[in-house]
């Protein structure tokens, strides 16, 4: 007991069985008929779908008898409007799994997906908290093998959604373990033809999935839970750190070879260290940068990133969760110095004290071309309010954040990422 509160003693740690390396892509007819599957949904954008990835997984899957269906309309960076059209057809379809081929937006549509077409209810059922009501669902979900073909996410490892909420401006998620994907092949030959921004904007979610797992209040320092019933995120844990650790290792090796240099050996460093990262924050958390990412994201007006479609604004998660994280990794520096200058070491910092880890994030962004600021996107002083604001719904996060913070931090930390060099 401190302070008459029970503090927790137990956590959770979970992740898919896993099959890693350079042509594993071609074994998904194997993996899919081993799972007893007959007919399958392939799940995938337009330029996946163009670059023949989801075709060489439909090929696989045909060669081993499977019924495959390809839903090729993901929308990049989903949103309420994409999830219904999608999970609408998942009604119509009933297929007996689902493959999804591509980046988080292809894996989180294919969670969506899942839900929708086993269990009844609308999407604001589902959402988080304060957004939606949280409801779990209540019928088992169909077999969900997840094919990564970007290396940052790490949605094959985790139980959670991600989305924009287009008339809030902002992103919001559905939590729950049986979103989990039931296998995750990892080609990191799959790789092979991102673009070098988009390799750049991949990298830094991984980043920022290893530094908020490892910072993530510590699940010891939780509330014990009622009933052995656990939220998604436990906090920072010992197996989580160990995977978050690794993750960082990688990324200091490989992070700028992979995006000016993309020999098959950088490829492969990322696409592990994106897997380290998800085993990882998929258990413990993130925090303050995915929390602040998620309004930056949502409230977006006119930019339109390099070496992505140029359809309509938006801004590649990974960008919107690293231009705050130099600000946040000073806020929170206090509450563990130590993890704090190790992580800044892993990453080729060689000082130490709080603007250690920030300054090594500023370095890796300003070599991989990132933005230097919030106002480098197109976000001015006068935006702060509204997206502090946005970024105080995202409680789910907040609440891992190793120090408090209330909507007054949130703008602070938003100010100061105004211009991060």
């Amino acid at each position: 007991m401190r302070g008459g509160v029970s503090r927790e003693t137990v956590f959770g740690w979970a992740a898919p069985p896993l099959k890693f390396g350079a042509g594993a892509l071609d074994e998904v007819g194997f993996d899919a008929a081993a799972l007893g599957l007959r007919s399958v949904a392939v799940v995938t954008d337009e330029g996946v779908a163009r670059s023949g990835l989801a075709e060489r997984a439909g090929t696989a899957m045909r060669s081993a008898g499977l019924d495959v269906r390809m839903y090729d309309g993901v929308h990049v960076e989903p949103t309420d409007a994409s999830i219904r059209m999608a999970s609408a057809w998942a009604r119509e379809q009933q297929v007996e799994g689902y493959v999804a081929v591509g980046g988080g937006s292809s894996i989180d549509t294919a969670k969506a997906m899942n839900l929708f077409a086993t269990n009844q209810g609308a999407l604001e059922d589902y959402l988080n908290p304060p957004i939606g009501a949280g409801r779990p669902p209540t019928e088992p979900l169909k077999p969900l093998i997840a094919v990564p073909t970007t290396a940052g996410t790490g949605s094959e490892s985790t139980p959670v959604c991600i989305l924009d909420m287009l008339a809030l401006k902002v992103k919001t998620g559905i939590s729950h373990p049986r979103l989990r994907p039931t296998l995750a092949i990892v080609d990191p030959t799959t790789t092979e033809t991102m673009p070098p921004e988009v390799t750049a904007a991949a990298g830094m979610d991984i980043l920022c999935h290893a530094l908020e797992s490892l910072t993530a209040r510590p699940f010891t320092a939780k509330p014990q839970a009622i009933s052995g019933v656990r939220p998604t995120y436990h906090g920072a844990n010992p197996i989580s750190d160990v995977w978050s650790l690794h993750a960082l290792e990688l990324l200091g090796r490989w992070f700028r070879s992979a995006v000016h240099r993309p020999t098959p050996e950088a490829r492969h460093g990322m696409m592990l260290a994106a897997t380290y990262a998800g085993m990882g924050f998929g258990n413990a958390g993130v925090h303050i940068p995915h929390a602040c990412g998620y309004p930056i994201a949502g409230m977006v007006r006119d930019y339109r990133p390099p070496g992505y479609p140029a359809l309509e604004p938006m801004v590649p998660h990974g960008q919107s969760v690293v231009l705050t994280a130099p600000a946040s990794f000073r806020f929170t520096y206090s509450t563990d110095p130590e993890r704090h200058e190790r992580a800044a070491g892993l990453l080729g910092s060689h000082g130490g004290g709080p603007n250690a880890l920030p300054a090594a994030i500023i370095a890796l962004s300003r070599d991989t071309g990132i933005p230097s600021g919030l106002a480098a996107i197109g976000y001015r002083d006068g935006d702060v309010e509204a997206l502090s604001g946005g970024a105080l719904q995202q409680q789910r996060l907040l609440s891992i954040s190793p120090r408090t913070i209330d909507g007054d931090g949130l703008a602070a930390i938003l100010s100061e990422s105004m211009h991060n060099w």
